[in-house]
């Protein structure tokens, strides 16, 4: 690897015309990808050739690149992602790609930090890092002492940008024009020195992966990039290139993934448990995608009841919160109390509704501090097809599924998830109504449900499949947030999945011990 220290951004430019050298990244010198077309399944394997190579002038069409099977794991294994902390390159605005130039900020050292208190109570057997200096430093933070050392992987390192890294923003569009307005719309396709950096990082991140699950270990630590790591994700659940910008990393964001073994053997199960658990509020607004949002849902799970321990959670909606479920209801609701909720949608079920109206009360109140102050109006609706606990009393044998597990949802009958499928679909199209076409106007709908029907939003959102379902996880009292940087037509951001750091000494640690069980 070839480390250059600049005096100045100019000396930067110059070096970066290497990177149009094949003997600079001799790895990735005019390759000529594969795509992949598949069913959409994480386990998918059928690979077509396609006639075309990096020096096309042509437009490739954005495809799926499905993932080839995983290795197969003999036990579970957890694996924990996180992004650097913030750089000075991304204080500047600059384009860093996979230039080593810019170093944490104080800030970023303080995100660090926040993450290494996050997870200082968490058994990993393993950290692998990018060679870059921001991911090494984040890293060394969180993992501190512990044994044994990093392991340096250099397929960790960021997306390879070419002749746009160490630019400016305004100056990608100045001097490429075209091709800097396709690399923000159009990632999967956007070509730069006979490169396709998107396609280029989808099959590094792959290959990085037979590495990570390789290592002899059931809780691994992976500190890199924001593009990297959302490859890393797409490509464990078999998302391909165009998702690009859907999975959001925001700095020192925490991810998890959990790669379950088959009784059959072969690629194991897996399943994204949380998305960007981030050092501060997930619900903060923002740029998402690079792009300023101010259009959010927000899925908001309901408390706790008896049935979450009678009934495995399935049928838990139908009774009244339990005292956990009250207090877990208010902590949501006070995560919420920056925001401006415009409207609450609740499934007619009891626990939702003790749960939307914590949220609604706290609302109210948010604004009204004076005596003769006004309690302002927060809409209020249910929603029949949020209503899960009916589709699941069709189900012929319940009693035997735990909501608790990675995948549960695939356990389910087919005619079931299909209803389930169905009659979210029909729910999400509702809510998408419920945003304004005014791309200028500020606005939040806060959806609270079952965690099966917030997986089925999500997967809709992402224009998935029901065979989806098992690739993602939802905790009770979870919350889950959906950007629309491009209004309500445009497409959805997923910000965070699963995060429940809000419930302080109720919450559900990021990562779980598993020396005693293989099962998390």
């Amino acid at each position: 690897m070839i480390l250059v220290s600049p005096s100045s951004v100019s000396d930067l430019r110059t070096h970066n015309s290497l990177y149009n050298k094949p003997s600079f990244f001799p790895t990735l010198a005019r390759l000529s990808p594969r795509c992949f077309i598949a069913p959409r399944c994480s386990s998918s394997v059928q690979e077509i050739e396609k006639s075309s190579s990096p020096s096309d002038d042509r437009q490739l069409s954005s495809e799926l690149y499905a993932s080839a099977p995983f290795p197969p794991v003999k036990v579970a294994k957890r694996v924990v992602l996180v992004r650097h902390g913030q750089s000075t390159w991304n204080a500047e605005g600059r384009i860093q790609g996979s230039s080593n130039f810019s170093v944490l900020t104080k800030k970023g050292e303080a995100q660090a930090e926040t993450s290494r208190q996050m997870l200082i109570d968490d058994k990993f057997d393993v950290c692998f890092s990018s060679p870059l200096a921001r991911s090494k430093r984040t890293a060394e933070i969180i993992w501190e002492a512990r044994e044994p050392r990093i392991i340096t992987e250099y397929d960790l390192r960021e997306i390879d940008l070419y002749s746009f890294q160490g630019l400016l923003k305004h100056e990608g569009k100045e001097r490429f024009g075209p091709v800097y307005r396709q690399w923000q719309v159009d990632a999967a396709n956007f070509i730069v020195d006979g490169h396709y950096p998107v396609r280029e990082l989808w099959e590094r991140a792959r290959s990085s992966w037979d590495k990570i699950l390789g290592h002899d270990s059931r809780s691994i630590l992976v500190v890199a990039h924001n593009a990297v790591n959302q490859a890393l994700v797409a490509t464990a659940i078999g998302l391909g290139t165009e998702y690009f910008r859907t999975l959001l990393q925001s700095n020192c964001g925490v991810s998890v993934l959990d790669f379950i073994p088959r009784s059959e053997g072969g690629s194991p199960h897996i399943c994204l448990n949380r998305l960007n658990q981030t050092p501060g509020s997930p619900v903060a607004g923002g740029k998402s995608a690079g792009r300023k949002t101010n259009k959010q849902i927000i899925l908001v799970c309901h408390g706790y009841t008896q049935g979450n321990a009678e009934d495995g959670f399935l049928l838990a909606g139908h009774q009244q919160l339990n005292m956990l479920g009250l207090i877990q209801s208010q902590k949501s609701a006070e995560l919420l109390l920056d925001l401006r909720v415009n409207s609450i949608i609740s499934s007619p079920n009891k626990a939702c509704i003790g749960t939307a109206n914590a949220i609604s009360q706290v609302q109210e109140a948010a604004d009204c501090l004076g005596a003769d102050c006004v309690p302002r109006y927060v809409e209020m609706k249910q929603m029949e097809n949020l209503a899960v606990e009916t589709i699941f009393q069709q189900s012929k044998d319940i009693s035997n599924f735990s909501a608790i597990h990675p995948g549960w949802l695939n356990k389910i009958e087919d005619g079931v998830r299909t209803t389930l499928w169905n009659e979210s679909g029909k729910a999400w199209q509702s809510l998408l109504e419920e945003l304004s076409d005014e791309g200028s106007s500020s606005e939040v709908v806060v959806v609270v449900a079952h965690p099966a029907i917030h997986i089925a939003l999500m997967g809709h959102c992402l224009n998935l499949s029901k065979e989806w379902f098992g690739s993602f996880h939802l905790d009770a009292a979870s919350v889950s947030v959906i950007d629309f940087p491009d209004g309500r037509k445009g497409r959805g951001v997923i910000r965070c999945i699963n995060y429940t750091a809000h419930l302080g000494r109720w919450s559900i640690p990021i990562t779980r011990s598993t020396e005693d069980s293989e099962e998390f």
